[in-house]
C-alpha cells in the first residue's frame, strides 16, 4: 500500500490561496530599457493617446516628474482651466487639514502663490521671510510716509492683503494642540 501524501488543499488552515495554481505567473516587465522590475504603472505614450507605457514605480515617478498638464497655455488660460476643473471636481479637492506640511512642499494654494508674487518671494519662503519682506515694502509706500499719493496707497493695500492671506494660511498650518 502506497504511503499517504500530504496535500496543500486539505484541512484547516488552507495553506495556499483560493484559485491559485502552481504554475508560474506571467509578469510584465518595465518598458524602460534594461530594467528588470515589474511594470505595473501605466503611463500615456503621448497626450490624448490610448497607447500606454508600463513602468515600475521608480521609472513611472521619473516619467511623471516631467509631465506638465498645462503645457502650451499662457498664465490666464492656466488659471481659467484650473478654476473650471476645481469647480467641476469639488468633491476631489484636498481637505484643509491635510495642508499641515511646511512651506515649499506643494501645499500652498493659488492665492498664497499670488501673494508671494506680490511680495516678490520664492514659493518656499518661510513666514519670517514673508514678514520681513512685507515690513520693508509696506514701510516704503505707507500712507503716513507718502500722504496724498494714490498709487502708493494702492500698493500698500496690495501688500497688506497679500500679508493677510499668507498670515491666515500660516495660522491654519500651525498645530495648536
Amino acid at each position: 500500500m502506497p504511503k499517504a501524501r500530504r496535500s496543500n488543499d486539505w484541512g484547516f488552515p488552507r495553506w495556499r490561496g483560493y484559485d491559485e495554481g502552481r504554475e508560474a505567473a506571467t509578469v510584465r516587465l518595465c518598458d524602460r530599457h534594461g530594467c528588470e522590475e515589474k511594470g505595473d504603472c501605466p503611463a500615456p505614450k503621448s497626450p490624448n493617446s490610448p497607447e500606454r507605457w508600463y513602468f515600475c514605480q521608480k521609472h513611472a515617478a521619473e516619467y511623471n516628474s516631467k509631465w506638465d498638464y498645462f503645457e502650451g497655455l499662457d498664465k490666464a488660460e492656466k488659471e481659467a482651466r484650473a478654476k473650471s476643473e476645481k469647480a467641476e471636481n469639488a468633491g476631489y479637492a484636498e481637505a484643509q487639514h491635510y495642508g499641515w506640511g511646511g512651506s515649499g512642499d506643494g501645499s500652498r494654494s493659488a492665492d498664497e502663490m499670488r501673494a508671494l508674487e506680490i511680495l516678490e518671494l520664492e514659493a518656499d519662503a518661510d513666514f519670517a521671510a514673508i514678514k520681513k519682506a512685507w515690513r520693508v515694502k509696506a514701510k516704503a509706500v505707507h500712507p503716513d510716509v507718502k500722504p496724498g499719493d494714490e498709487e502708493a496707497a494702492e500698493q500698500f493695500q496690495k501688500y497688506q492683503l497679500a500679508y493677510e492671506v499668507l498670515k491666515s494660511a500660516e495660522e491654519r498650518r500651525e498645530w495648536k494642540g
